[in-house]
């Protein structure tokens, strides 16, 4: 689902009452863990995490006015979806994530390429969302995201 909204506390005050606190606290969570670089804003009509352009001018290269993407989350029809750019583009990261997965939780891991989805909002790994936040700079994704374009 699509909300409209100019702000992270104007997302989470459309979505549905019953996922509103799960929200709050992945939010909390989040800054909680968020290096030193990035910021908090809505991009592509969620709450994400981005490279602003004052530390990044040369935004997104599939559109310059965008600052760089790395990650975000949104309430979806059946799941709450937590998006990491850095789980797609490394791989040492996303090994660790699905090697820790299961200690975090005892559902099974529901993922795409950097899309993690949360059926039971009641089971979201918290702490192992903080830790996944902590683990790559904001220095490393430029680099990495650098890199990847200029193969």
């Amino acid at each position: 689902m699509q909300y409209n909204a100019d702000s992270p506390e104007d997302y989470i005050s459309q979505v549905p009452e019953d996922r509103q606190n799960a929200l709050k606290k992945l939010r909390k969570t989040i800054n909680d863990n968020l290096p030193k670089g990035f910021e908090e804003g809505i991009i592509y009509k969620m709450i994400g995490y981005y490279v602003p352009h004052s530390v990044y001018p040369d935004g997104y290269h599939c559109d310059p006015k965008t600052p760089l993407p790395f990650m975000s989350f949104a309430s979806q029809k059946n799941s709450v979806n937590l998006y990491h750019s850095g789980i797609y583009a490394k791989k040492e990261l996303h090994d660790w994530f699905v090697n820790e997965y299961p200690k975090h939780s005892s559902r099974k891991l529901d993922m795409g390429k950097s899309c993690i989805r949360f059926k039971k909002v009641d089971e979201i790994p918290f702490e192992l969302i903080g830790e996944l936040t902590r683990k790559m700079t904001c220095d490393e994704w430029i680099d990495i995201y650098e890199s990847a374009i200029k193969k």
